[in-house]
């Protein structure tokens, strides 16, 4: 049996100077070895050095002190623990310009190139004469692609992946394995991980003591430019009007998304929420993991929840609340001492 495969190789090597230059960030113990060249990246404590790493959190500092890393992107606060031998380049945002340089280095980690083998429309496709694909996409073995759908260029379809009739699948964007895309229309740039399930129906019954009616589901699921939806999300299509995903927003993986949800822009959903239908997120809203959201109900623009908290209210722009029933996080918390302190006597 051969080594461990590199599934996402470099494309390119870049020194301490050219990643400072093109990061622009200031570079310090650069006559060390500033002539090293960096094709990888690896953790703080374990990188050597031909890698690169990053520090952007006070606990690891003694993984810095004793790295044997070639270049640490890192805070100026952070200084005097760099080793004199290991090049440092001074962030503000330490974790951003390492994204930004992992990047550089591995561009198929973002791309998701790397995770097909030929690009073009694969004969073993099952692709409607009267659906659109434009030059540049790419459709694996085993993808469905139904009648009068449209797939842009640069868009990757993977294996086993099915797009319904008439849903558009927008320019550059990236659809796993194994994910079904149904009354969706997506914008371009987006990344639907594996399994995920958009624009099947919405849970919605008429209830009664004659049994419980399906109301049927005629709305679509509209994901706008840049967003990212995590392994085994769900997102059900509206009922009567669009459930909607904004820009740039980025949800985790085995989220649940009922019908006629509105999620605003750049908004982050953790793994395990579970927002009921009708529910209102504003722009640049958070909800940490397994967090709850009942229906009707409006989150303003950039709300906080703490993970494992569950919403019956409205929450107010830019608060931040946990618990459940979820309230603002200093009346959380100073419930929880006085619990404790109540406990101790």
């Amino acid at each position: 049996m051969s080594d461990s495969p590199a599934f996402f190789p470099p494309i390119q090597s870049f020194t301490a100077s050219q990643l400072a230059q093109v990061l622009g960030l200031d570079m310090v113990n650069a006559s060390t070895c500033e002539a090293t060249t960096f094709t990888g990246v690896a953790p703080l404590e374990d990188a050597g050095q031909g890698q690169l790493t990053f520090l952007d959190n006070k606990k690891y500092v003694p993984h810095l002190e004793a790295s044997q890393a070639g270049c640490v992107i890192l805070g100026a606060r952070y200084l005097d623990a760099l080793p004199e031998e290991t090049i440092g380049l001074i962030s503000t945002e330490p974790y951003r310009d390492f994204a930004k340089a992992a990047a550089l280095l591995f561009p198929a980690g973002t791309a998701l190139r790397g995770a097909i083998l030929e690009a073009g429309i694969s004969p073993d496709a099952s692709i409607h004469p009267d659906a659109d694909i434009e030059d540049g996409a790419t459709v694996e073995a085993g993808a469905v692609i139904g009648s009068g759908a449209a797939v842009g260029a640069g868009a990757i379809i993977c294996a086993g992946a099915v797009i319904g009739h008439h849903c558009q699948i927008g320019r550059g964007s990236y659809i796993g394995p194994r994910a079904s895309v149904q009354h969706t229309l997506m914008g371009d740039r987006c990344i639907v991980h594996s399994g995920v399930c958009l624009g099947q129906d919405g849970f919605g019954f008429a209830m009664g003591p004659q049994g419980h009616l399906k109301v049927p589901q005629l709305g679509r699921v509209i994901v706008q430019d840049d967003v990212e939806i995590g392994a085994g999300t769900c997102i059900d299509r509206g009922t009567n009007r669009d459930t909607m995903i904004g820009e740039g927003t980025k949800i985790d993986n085995l989220v649940q998304i009922g019908h006629n949800v509105q999620v605003g822009r750049h908004c982050v959903i953790v793994g395990q929420v579970g927002i009921a239908g009708s529910t209102t997120l504003e722009d640049f809203v958070v909800l940490g993991g397994q967090v709850g959201v009942a229906g009707h109900l409006r989150i303003g623009m950039g709300a906080q929840i703490a993970g494992s908290s569950n919403i019956k209210d409205d929450v107010p722009p830019g608060a931040r609340w946990a618990g459940t029933p979820a309230k603002p996080a200093r009346t959380f918390f100073r419930e929880l001492a006085a619990i404790k302190r109540l406990a101790e006597r």
